[in-house]
């Protein structure tokens, strides 16, 4: 798996999960508990994670669709 997005935006995050899987790519969100040890501040960003044989479309459908964030 390789990340695709690293975001504390909540929103932003199911923007693009929502891109993905219109495109047929399956995500997975990670460190969506780190919450409880930055104090629920929301300083840590979250990462969404894809398949290694979807990472190069999924950078392009973010990337297409102005998606802030991405990690290249």
């Amino acid at each position: 798996m390789k990340d695709v997005l690293r975001t504390t935006d909540p929103t932003q995050l199911a923007f693009a999960q929502a891109l993905l899987s219109g495109e047929d790519i399956t995500s997975f969100e990670m460190d969506v508990h780190m919450s409880v040890l930055d104090g629920s501040l929301g300083i840590l960003p979250r990462r969404l994670m894809v398949a290694n044989r979807d990472h190069f479309m999924a950078l392009a459908v973010l990337r297409d669709n102005g998606v802030d964030g991405i990690v290249e």
